[in-house]
């Protein structure tokens, strides 16, 4: 370790190794070479290993999907070599707590805050002298600076890197407080009050205000008799008091000398910090909350009203939240027109090109944006009236999600494009692949832990995800959703023309595609953000180059309406239809927050339906 004022340690690896090391990239090729060297269970757990840290990482998925159907692998090899023990017996009590068994879940929650404390202890040892962060120091820090700056804020910290699973970048929330929460309830359920009590009075440690805690703890004091002295537990006070005075140290450094603390804990009382610095803090509050803030709790809605389209199912009958499908969105001849635009389009559109699916060799996929398909007609090269349609028909797909998930919130394209995937012929056979894996288009799906990261890379931004199908002449392709396990299939959409499939784009809603076995599968896919600042800018460009186009070809008209009919294609150009009600919520849905992501210059294949 380095110390102050020494040389940094010869033999300390660099930052990029101890990067590859927490995301144990070694594991990786340890499979490979494990399974060449025909050391099969042992190549099955550094593959699992790995790929509970890194549950996205597509060929290790593939890899582990044919490991288990490998019939001559152990059960029993799938396991993490790396396993935390506190992790393993949170998890594992965090189960019995689910299925009601209380006594069991106590066992293995005491166990896990026991680990927890103790692995406290070891992450604040390492925090001795500055941190090496492969700069030049500009100047050498007082003792003071040091100390406040570099070795509390590092201590304080530690319950973040505690509380974050291995290969993932958010902490759980409140990771010690929660674990006295679940085993205040645990004991209770369990008759034991006096440790429910207990628990209840370490709790409020934390949250000394907290009401509901505070009910139970005159529930307990009745139920236990007056004379009874219920009194928190000394290790839990001696960490809120050392911490409290940690940070204590650290908000007068930031308000004196400057720099920012990023303070890890949302319990940390509001009077110990200073007054200048509480604004800024509150800010930092609010915009956690509001990122928090569970798009399902909101006031029950008028009923569903667009001109022609039905709702035909809603998240009740889809077995989940926060996700519906509409029926007669377009018309046969529209639905015939854009895919038409697909076709003409061909290899000139962007994103895929034809080229073999990211997700699968079985199939090929193609891409249009609306800008694209603009300037084509623009050219020439498509028919204009059919390039309109598309960009009037996702606009018509954004003001019905608009109208019934976030009525009175402006939804805002954060990407559309249109795509079709066609089977490889001759590629089928035995084929045992989706058309696109399970995932959740605003977060990290992590199966193994049944958690879903928001966290970059993952379009952290985007808040509400749409399928507007064009065609069904096609075997396969059925859009699926799933349980967090990615495995649970809760419900099914088959494709239609004109049939428009919405849903919010957390971890509620893990969704996958089935394989397209024959034909061609053409669909309209359609992300939404409430973020003005990550609004799709090529949508912006392409609406601009719809109205150039059309003062060019279209002669003025005197009442002012656009033309009703068709050209002589069988175009239509539908204008985006006006609401005749205030939709409702048909369920709510918890989607938690993390931080927020810089927008992506380039589409990601995993996004794509």
């Amino acid at each position: 370790r380095r110390r102050l004022g020494s040389e940094p340690s010869l033999h300390r690896a660099s930052r990029e190794t101890r990067q590859d090391f927490e995301q144990r990239e070694p594991y990786n090729y340890l499979q490979v070479a494990l399974f060449k060297l025909k050391k099969l269970d042992e190549a099955v757990s550094a593959a699992h290993t790995f790929f509970v840290a890194n549950p996205q990482h597509i060929q290790m998925r593939e890899d582990m999907e044919k490991y288990q159907r490998m019939a001559e692998v152990k059960l029993e090899s799938f396991r993490d070599l790396q396993a935390t023990p506190y992790w393993e017996a949170y998890e594992t009590g965090v189960q019995h707590y689910n299925a009601d068994e209380y006594l069991q879940a106590a066992r293995k929650l005491e166990e896990s805050l026991e680990e927890v404390l103790l692995a406290l202890e070891d992450c604040r040892a390492l925090c001795e002298g500055p941190q090496e962060d492969g700069t030049e120091e500009e100047m050498q820090p007082s003792l003071y600076e040091a100390i406040a700056g570099s070795v509390l804020m590092c201590r304080q910290h530690c319950v973040l890197e505690i509380a974050t699973k291995p290969g993932r970048v958010s902490a759980t929330d409140d990771f010690i407080p929660s674990h006295l929460d679940l085993l205040q309830f645990a004991y209770d359920q369990a008759g034991n009050q006096a440790l429910a009590a207990e628990c209840a009075a370490s709790y409020l440690l934390f949250y000394p205000a907290d009401e509901l805690m505070l009910e139970k703890m005159k529930q307990y004091e009745t139920e236990l008799g007056e004379g009874t002295l219920v009194t928190a537990r000394e290790n839990i006070r001696r960490y809120v008091q050392r911490s409290l005075m940690e940070k204590k140290l650290i908000y007068y450094a930031v308000e004196h000398l400057g720099g920012i603390f990023n303070d890890p804990d949302p319990w940390t009382p509001e009077e110990l910090i200073p007054e200048s610095l509480k604004q800024k803090h509150r800010e930092n509050q609010e915009k956690q909350r509001l990122e928090n803030l569970d798009v399902g709790d909101q006031e029950q809605r008028g009923p569903f009203s667009f001109e022609g389209i039905t709702v035909a199912m809603d998240s009740r009958q889809l077995n989940g939240s926060q996700r519906v499908f509409f029926d007669r969105v377009l018309t046969e001849s529209e639905c015939k027109d854009i895919l038409r635009l697909a076709m003409a389009a061909g290899g000139r559109g962007d994103g895929y090109r034809g080229r073999q699916s990211p997700h699968t060799p079985h199939e090929r996929f193609e891409g249009l944006t609306v800008l694209k398909a603009l300037k084509l007609a623009q050219d020439g090269t498509v028919n204009w009236r059919d390039a309109r349609l598309l960009l009037h028909a996702s606009e018509k797909s954004r003001k019905i999600v608009e109208s019934y998930f976030t009525p009175g919130k402006r939804l805002h394209f954060s990407f559309t494009h249109l795509v079709c995937r066609t089977a490889v012929e001759g590629e089928q056979d035995g084929r045992m692949d989706l058309s696109h894996p399970v995932h959740a288009d605003n977060c990290l799906l992590d199966p193994e832990g049944k958690e879903c990261w928001r966290e970059p890379p993952a379009y952290v931004y985007r808040d509400y995800s749409g399928i507007l199908y064009l065609n069904d002449d096609f075997l396969g392709g059925d859009l699926f959703f799933t349980e967090l396990d990615a495995v649970t299939v809760t419900a099914q959409v088959p494709p239609k023309c004109g049939r428009l499939v919405a849903f919010s784009s957390g971890g509620e809603n893990p969704h996958g595609v089935w394989a397209v076995t024959r034909g061609r599968r053409c669909a309209i896919a359609l992300w939404y953000t409430l973020s003005p600042e990550h609004a799709e800018q090529e949508r912006m460009e392409a609406e601009d180059l719809m109205r150039q186009g059309d003062m060019e070809r279209e002669p003025p008209h005197t009442d002012g309406e656009e033309p009703t009919g068709s050209d002589p294609s069988g175009g239509a150009s539908p204008e985006p239809p006006v609401t005749k009600g205030r939709a409702r919520s048909t369920s709510q849905r918890h989607r938690p927050g993390s931080e927020s992501g810089q927008q992506p210059q380039n589409l990601r294949a995993r996004d794509e339906f």
